[in-house]
This record gives C-alpha cells, structure tokens and sequence, in this order.
C-alpha cells in the first residue's frame, strides 16, 4: 500500500512539473534525419508551375530548402518559411501546415526535403505557398496542411543546415528582394507616432512602421499572440532581422523572436525641410490680352542648387485690400537650380495655348489669377516677405505696378527676391501707360515666355 500511495505522489509530481513547462521553452527535439531521398526540383522550378488557381502537384517531385522562420515566440502560427540556400537566396516560400511548436521539428537553419506530390501550389502576390487546399465560393485556395500529414511531406536532411545568412538590404531595395527569404535591414526605427506602444495590441495582428534615415518606410507586421506582444517598442535606431513578405502590394517584415530587433543607436537626426532664401523670386506675371484663361505667375531659382518650397506660399492682395484674399501653399514642390515653377489657374488651357502643362494648376480667384491690379507676395516658411510685386493696400489701377491685359517681367539682371516692390526691377506691359508703363497689351502664346527665364 506504501509503494502504491509513492507511485501516485511520484506520478502527481511529475505531471505538474510538465504542467508548468512553457512548450516554447523546450529544447529542440533531436528526431530522426534521412539521407535516402534527394531533391529533383529547385525553387524557380516550381514557381513556373503556379497556375491562376491552387494547382494539385501529381509527381513524385521533392523540394530541397531550408527553415528561416520560427513561431518560438509566437509570431509565426501555421507556416514554415523555406529559402533555397543558407546564404544569398534567389527563391523563397511558405508552407502551410497545421503544426504547433513546429521549431522543435525544424529548427532554424535545419536543411529540409519537401515531397511534393499530392500537395497544393498557388501564389499570393508574389509569395510561393504549398500546402493543403480549401475551397470557397467554388475558388481553391492553399490552406493549411493538417498536422498528420506534415510528416509525410517534410523531412529534415542528415546534414547541410547551418545558420542562414540573412540578406543585407535597406528599404529602398526591397521591392528587388524576392519574397519569403530572411533579410536583415540596417539603421532602421519606429516611427515616432509609435514610440511608447507596444509590439502589438493583445490578440491582434498588428503593423507597426519602420523607417530609415531618409523616411523610407517598410511595415513590420507582428501578433497579438507573440511572447512578445506587450513590450514597448524601441525608441532608438538600429538592425532588424525578419522574413520578407509580398503577398500583396506592400511588402512587409515578420520577426521571429525580439532577439531580431538590435536597437541600440541614436535615432536618425531630423530631416529639416523648411529653407529659406532670397534667391527664390517672382519673375513673370500674365493678364493676357486675349485670353485670360491664359494667366499665369511664374517663380525662379537663381541659386545653383534646388529649393524645397516646404511651407513656402503665394499671396495676393485683392485691388487695396489689406488682407490676404488668398493663398497658394507650395509645399511638396521643389524648385530646381536655375529654373523656374509655372503656376497656373486654368492648367488645361495653359496647355493648350503654351503648349505645355504648368508646374502647379491651382484655382481661378487664386494668386496666379490675377488681372493686373493686385498685388503679391512670396512668403518664406517662416512667416518672412521674400518678394513682393505691388504696394499692399493700393490698388494696382494707374500704378507702376498695373500689368492688365499685360505683363510684369522682371529685369534679367534681377537675382534676389525683394520684399519691397521697387519698379526698377520690372519692366511692365499694360493697356494704360501710367506712371511709366509701357501702354502695349500683350497676347497669349507669342509675348510670353512661362518657363523661360528672360
């Protein structure tokens, strides 16, 4: 009765030992390996297979490649991500399977052999995927293969693993990577609206943005299932390991473990776009005679390199009026060195008596719509005059700044902006003569010159 009343103590003891094992935590399980079957297919191979739907492979074909992925952590649920060689890889894919803790069987590095017969091929994107088959709305798509089943496919090889050699790239270069391989990016960080979140939101798949120095950006997709989902992301910059996916138009990262993320450098100094400069300037303003859907203001570049016009704008002053009538933002354009940017109200008509498009096709009553009695300034992202044509508050009518049915071009010699009109900088066409104006109305195409600088 003792001994019986020990064994049952012994045996209580020993079930809530593995009871309390974390199944992640365990070592790899050192299984059987084969050495009698060879592949007869490589990966590109099997990629000219791919049909528009889910095809069935019908011959005994077998696949070698290697494990990349690992769902230790959590990240990875139901897929196996095979690359065809340890180092620098030209083909990858997912194998579907329904088999948990699948990093005890192959582990990362591990050389595998897939038979291939009676398995399913398709693509997602550009993503290689085997496995099972479901179907829906009468569609075959790749599907999980159960867990039974996994061993009579995959196979781990007596020898040739080792430990992959993830690709070096940056974001820029992804989109020439193939898909389903292990890369690693270098100088790469969270975007700042996303520092002081975790990895993911609990039982939630998760993106979050990576981005490098110069605000290229990559997803990194993670689960709300990982170990891992609750830890804070990163706030400095560093190198990512991850598998590269393309399964649709984005391509996106998945990590394995938070071992992949190596964090530890100064995030990426920021990128100042707001210049300003004296040497950007207002150069031509039309109110043709003929056709006043032919106006336009036309900006110049003196400086022999190109000026971001970040927060840079345009405004006019309506006849006397002394308040901004309106305004157009030139944010996202870049003005070249020695060039200028064409500005028009009415682009189609701008191209079709020009002969070509404006730069910027804004609306009418805007800056560039101006019929010659208004006044303009250019102002820099700080809030600074740069350039001015006409006196704020006076109404162009009569002035030496009037270019109705005309032009205001400015003198060749002129190569700074001036935030006070001085009309010795400009020679001005209109219908008037006043104040030293030269009385000739101009016309669209033949007295104007968008695009050109004088």
């Amino acid at each position: 009765m003792k001994n019986v009343i020990l064994k049952i103590i012994g045996t209580f003891i020993l079930i809530s030992f593995l009871c309390c094992v974390d199944g992640r935590d365990f070592d790899e399980i050192k299984g059987n390996c084969i050495t009698d079957i060879a592949s007869n297919i490589t990966f590109s191979e099997l990629d000219s297979l791919v049909q528009d739907d889910a095809v069935q492979i019908l011959d005994d074909l077998i696949l070698e490649g290697y494990v990349v992925s690992s769902d230790r952590a959590g990240n990875f649920f139901g897929v196996l991500y095979l690359q065809d060689a340890l180092s620098n890889p030209k083909s990858g894919l997912q194998l579907e399977m329904d088999l948990r803790e699948s990093h005890l069987q192959f582990p990362v590095g591990s050389k595998v052999l897939v038979k291939l017969k009676d398995l399913y091929l398709g693509k997602k994107g550009s993503n290689l995927r085997i496995g099972s088959v479901f179907s829906s709305f009468g569609n075959l798509s790749i599907g999980r293969l159960p867990s039974g089943k996994v061993f009579e496919h995959l196979f781990v090889a007596c020898d040739g693993g080792g430990n992959p050699d993830p690709v070096l790239a940056t974001i820029s270069e992804i989109d020439s990577l193939p898909s389903n391989i292990l890369v690693e990016l270098q100088n790469v960080e969270f975007a700042e609206e996303a520092l002081g979140e975790t990895y993911a939101i609990s039982q939630e798949e998760t993106e979050r943005t990576l981005l490098d120095c110069e605000e290229n950006e990559i997803t990194l997709i993670n689960s709300g299932y990982a170990d891992f989902q609750a830890e804070p992301l990163p706030g400095a910059n560093g190198t990512i390991t991850a598998i590269l996916t393309k399964d649709g138009k984005t391509p996106k990262l998945v990590i394995r473990t938070l071992d992949d993320v190596n964090f530890t450098e100064e995030r990426c100094p920021e990128i100042i776009t707001e210049f300003t400069s004296n040497q950007i300037f207002i150069s031509e303003l039309a109110d043709p005679d003929n056709n006043a859907g032919a106006r336009f203001v036309e900006l110049y570049n003196s400086s022999s390199e190109p000026l971001d016009l970040n927060l840079w704008t345009l405004r006019r002053y309506t006849n006397d009026n002394t308040e901004v009538s309106s305004t157009i933002d030139l944010s996202g354009f870049i003005i070249g060195a020695e060039s200028t940017l064409v500005i028009s109200p009415n682009a189609a008509e701008f191209e079709l008596v020009y002969g070509f498009a404006p730069d910027l096709g804004v609306s009418t009553n805007s800056p560039a719509d101006s019929n010659g009695d208004d006044n303009l300034e250019l102002v820099d992202p700080f809030g600074t005059v740069i350039d001015m044509f006409g006196v704020i508050g006076e109404d162009g009518s009569g002035t030496n700044h009037e270019f109705e049915d005309g032009r205001a071009v400015r003198n060749p010699d002129i190569l700074k902006g001036n935030p006070t009109f001085t009309f010795g900088e400009w020679i001005i066409f209109n219908d008037s003569g006043e104040a030293g104006t030269t009385d000739l109305p101009q016309n669209a195409p033949e007295d104007f010159t968008p695009g050109v600088r004088d």
